[in-house]
């Protein structure tokens, strides 16, 4: 059924495209080829780890006029949560290049200029 649709589909593109009845229905205003490079944007970060850990740390110390002695627990959970998420950080960027998750847009730019689209339209 959704083979039969999909053909359907494109008889009726193909239809709207033909110039039978004088001139296209559809026109496309740009060419219907793919560019050989992707938008340049910024790869979106990770939210901020251990804000709670340096929230506490840094009401131990307003608390206790600044003294790093008193607020020496306070201290070994931030850098515990930092080390944590290091340690969380390293393990999601082994397995993204073993899993293969999306590529930055420099680098898939680079691959599209290496192995460019074909330039006819379809």
């Amino acid at each position: 059924m959704a083979a039969q649709r999909g053909v359907l589909f494109q008889e009726k593109v193909s239809r709207m495209l033909s110039k039978q009845h004088g001139r296209p229905v559809l026109k496309p205003n740009k060419p219907l080829v793919l560019k050989d490079e992707v938008a340049n944007r910024r790869v979106k970060r990770g939210g901020a780890s251990c804000v709670t850990e340096i929230s506490v740390l840094m009401a131990c110390w307003k608390q206790n006029s600044f003294v790093e002695s008193v607020c020496s627990a306070e201290t070994k959970a931030f850098y515990s949560c930092v080390d944590e998420a290091q340690a969380a950080k390293k393990n999601t960027s082994e397995l993204s290049a073993v899993q293969g998750e999306r590529l930055p847009p420099k680098q898939a730019t680079l691959l599209l200029k290496r192995f460019p689209n074909l330039r006819t339209e379809i």
